[in-house]
């Protein structure tokens, strides 16, 4: 089965990534939530970056941070887990951008054998969605969830 995945504004401040993954929400959970896993899929192929590492502390309260490598230039993202429902729901900050971090949320619905998973990512401000969406980072989480799907697709 092939799905898309789709990018939709939906607010001044929101925008959501929609796709069907071909696997139960037991993997796709794992995928998103265990570092040794989430590093194998989560930068797009064709991206002039790497992930230099990936700590993840998924509880709440917990935190999270990525280190990539941009041209010989790291940047972390960071920031707390703030709700966590098992194979549900993962909630967390962006604290790298201070008040303009977003808050990210992704949920997972079990469709019997494969998952449903939306991201939402609401922005601090309106700007500061228009920045995103100018920089192609949304047209990279197109690329995200086609790797998720197949790396979680895969035995």
């Amino acid at each position: 089965m092939t799905n898309s995945t789709t990018v939709e504004r939906i607010s001044d401040y929101e925008v959501i990534v929609t796709r069907v993954v071909n696997a139960p929400v037991r993997k796709v959970w794992r995928a998103w939530t265990q570092a040794e896993l989430f590093r194998q899929w989560w930068v797009p192929k064709g991206a002039p970056i790497t992930l230099k590492s990936c700590e993840m502390d998924v509880r709440v309260g917990g935190g999270y941070k990525l280190v990539f490598d941009y041209q010989g230039n790291e940047m972390p993202f960071f920031g707390r887990y703030t709700e966590v429902v098992l194979e549900s729901r993962l909630v967390w900050t962006n604290d790298e951008a201070g008040d303009a971090g977003q808050i990210s949320t992704v949920t997972f619905e079990d469709l019997g054998g494969s998952t449903r998973v939306v991201l939402s990512e609401r922005f601090a401000s309106k700007q500061a969605l228009e920045d995103a969406m100018a920089s192609g980072s949304m047209e990279g989480a197109k690329a995200q969830f086609e790797q998720l799907d197949e790396f979680v697709a895969s035995p």
